[in-house]
């Protein structure tokens, strides 16, 4: 009977006092904790923090990102804007507090005055805003050892300067520079987070870029006013060359190719000829201005300027061609004209026969004799001219020699005599130089950015 008296009575008690039995909510005794290491007099957030063991040395701050999104990279302003969380993490052994035996594991603010922070800002920055949709993205964890943790969502544009001389076959290096404003080295040291310090999201999406690779360095500075310590973190950028063979190289290709069918049109056709050219030339002259107005003027020569300059040297070329053939076509007219107008004459075969005539006389000149003088020079003019037989001979074999010696054919010049006038022998020249020389220069533009490229690479 008494046992069943005493379980009753417990029953009753635990349904009566049911905080008795329940294990206590630590989380309600942050305020108390953070009363006790924030209050009035208690913690100073103007003081920096000791340096490492307690020291006097300068306070080690280690510091991680994560980039969340590149949204924007610009040639022309050079700048590119990133959306990144960055953290911050150094240790106060003033905030230290009692963990109730693992029952507390941090403390959390969403209030940065609070406590002290390191005076860190962007140094090649243009612009930057937080994000406080729907509350402001930022907490400050407090461990209880006393090491805290500062982490922030923010947007930054930065300044990115580039060298387009291989545009766009060309690589970029995008800084972002973080270091001190006011404290010295002395005073403030910052480190990047041993292990693993910048993270990048997985499905990284970027415009006409690829994000090759990325390396963390130091970059710490000195002024008048001392040392400062300084991060940075280089993002390689690789441009995407598909986008703009699509967009300008196989175009600007089309156009001088389309330039050459005025080889293939007649003479004749002025209209079509002229027509051709001019427009071909305005649209790749166009075609140029449109690139250059997405790049910012530099001073030096880009490699998409080599392309369309030469580009829009061939299609000026094919339209000059076209006044060429032009002026030989009237100048063959006019030659033809002359000859239909003035036919050689008989008077003029005649004249031709007779001074063909007296070129042959002077062979019997030998035998006319001098009056009045007697002496050597008439007797030898007297006399006859006697081949020798070994000189007959020699006449013979080099007569011999001529005939059965073969003759070297010009094969340029009898392909070339296929076509009567100087007009459709110009086209047909062209039609063969204007694709040589156009290969000629692909082979050499493409071997040599190709080549610059792996040799940066390495």
């Amino acid at each position: 009977m008494w046992p069943g008296v005493l379980k009753l009575l417990v029953l009753l008690t635990v349904l009566l006092h049911p905080s008795r039995c329940t294990q206590p909510n630590f989380r309600e005794k942050e305020k108390q904790v953070l009363d006790n290491i924030l209050g009035p007099g208690r913690y100073d957030a103007r003081i920096r923090p000791s340096g490492e063991n307690a020291t006097d040395g300068p306070a080690v701050v280690r510091v991680n990102i994560f980039v969340r999104s590149i949204s924007k990279i610009d040639d022309v302003t050079m700048e590119y804007s990133v959306q990144l969380t960055f953290r911050e993490q150094w240790l106060d052994e003033r905030l230290r507090f009692n963990d109730f035996g693992g029952r507390l594991k941090y403390l959390t603010l969403t209030d940065a005055s609070r406590v002290w922070m390191p005076d860190l800002f962007f140094s090649n920055e243009k612009e930057g805003h937080f994000h406080n949709i729907i509350m402001p993205n930022v907490y400050i964890r407090i461990f209880p050892n006393g090491s805290v943790l500062y982490s922030i969502r923010i947007s930054l544009t930065l300044s990115c300067p580039m060298n387009l001389k291989l545009y766009p076959l060309d690589r970029q290096v995008c800084s972002l520079r973080m270091a001190s404003y006011g404290w010295t080295t002395d005073d403030l040291v910052f480190l990047w987070k041993e292990g693993d310090p910048v993270q990048v999201v997985k499905n990284l999406h970027l415009p006409r870029f690829t994000l090759e690779k990325f390396l963390t360095d130091y970059c710490n500075s000195k002024t008048n006013t001392g040392e400062y310590s300084c991060l940075k973190v280089d993002l390689l950028f690789k441009r995407e060359f598909s986008y703009y063979l699509i967009q300008i190289y196989i175009p600007c290709c089309m156009l001088v190719i389309v330039s050459w069918v005025s080889f293939w049109l007649d003479q004749s056709a002025v209209p079509a000829r002229v027509s051709l050219g001019v427009t071909t030339l305005l649209t790749m002259a166009t075609q140029t201005s449109g690139i250059n107005a997405s790049l910012p003027p530099v001073s030096y020569t880009k490699a998409i300027d080599i392309w369309t300059g030469v580009c829009l040297t061939f299609v000026f070329g094919a339209l000059l061609e076209f006044a060429l053939v032009n002026y030989a076509s009237r100048s063959d007219m006019h030659s033809d004209n002359i000859e239909k107008k003035y036919p050689p004459s008989e008077t003029e075969q005649s004249t031709s026969m007779d001074l063909s005539s007296d070129q042959v006389e002077p062979d019997n000149s030998s035998n006319f004799v001098m009056t009045g003088y007697d002496g050597p020079l008439q007797h030898s003019l007297q006399k006859p001219l006697v081949r020798q037989p070994e000189d007959t001979m020699s006449v013979d074999r080099m007569q011999h020699c001529e005939l059965h010696m073969p003759r070297k054919k010009n094969c340029c010049r009898s392909w070339l005599s296929k076509f009567p006038t100087r007009s459709k022998r110009i086209d047909v020249i062209s039609r063969i130089f204007f694709p040589i020389v156009f290969a000629l220069f692909n082979l050499a533009y493409w071997s040599t950015y190709l080549f610059r490229e792996e040799e940066e690479d390495e």
